[in-house]
């Protein structure tokens, strides 16, 4: 039996939550804490593998996951838009849509003040001055400001994976390797 491909279904989920959510951010004048808030969100979950576990499992109950993602958006000091927005992503039964709703949020937001957003993935969590240097570089080649959204993954052993819109950059050692690989197997 063939798998459904649910990505598309999650990209516009994840897009009308983003979009509905800076609609009202914008209104009130909350932008900027909403992104920090949204981004503390994001590290929290890239750095707990129970938070992921969590936010991806259809076992957990809607009153479960509102009740957990309150105490847990009480605890991290989230402010009200986004605590409010969590609970109702968890009681629509929608959190495994969650990194895809703060990565559109992001990209509106980057859009709202005329910059474009970049993925970046990294081994190694970057220092400020390594992402100021690689807004930099971007910035030359793109000609706008950039706004970037580091995720940190050591399975790419070194090196970055830089995502652009369509175009993606990878300069990262596992994929040096593998190609290395590949041509040592077309040799020998």
């Amino acid at each position: 039996m063939p798998v459904a491909d649910t990505s598309q279904h999650v990209s516009g989920v994840a897009e009308r939550y983003a979009s509905s959510l800076f609609e009202l951010a914008l209104e009130e004048g909350a932008v900027p804490a909403v992104t920090a808030d949204l981004d503390r969100f994001q590290v929290m979950l890239d750095e707990s593998e129970d938070l992921k576990r969590f936010v991806l499992s259809p076992v957990f109950s809607a009153d479960e996951q509102v009740g957990a993602i309150q105490a847990l958006a009480t605890k991290a000091g989230f402010g009200a838009y986004v605590t409010n927005f969590l609970k109702l992503v968890a009681s629509n039964r929608r959190l495994f849509a969650l990194p895809g709703m703060i990565k559109a949020f992001r990209i509106i937001a980057a859009r709202h003040r005329g910059e474009i957003s970049a993925e970046v993935i990294s081994a190694h969590a970057l220092t400020q001055a390594q992402e100021d240097e690689l807004k930099a570089a971007l910035k030359g080649v793109t000609g706008k400001d950039v706004a970037i959204a580091v995720t940190v993954d050591p399975s790419i052993l070194g090196g970055l994976i830089v995502k652009v819109g369509s175009r993606q950059i990878d300069t990262s050692l596992r994929t040096k390797l593998s190609t290395l690989k590949l041509a040592l197997k077309e040799v020998g």
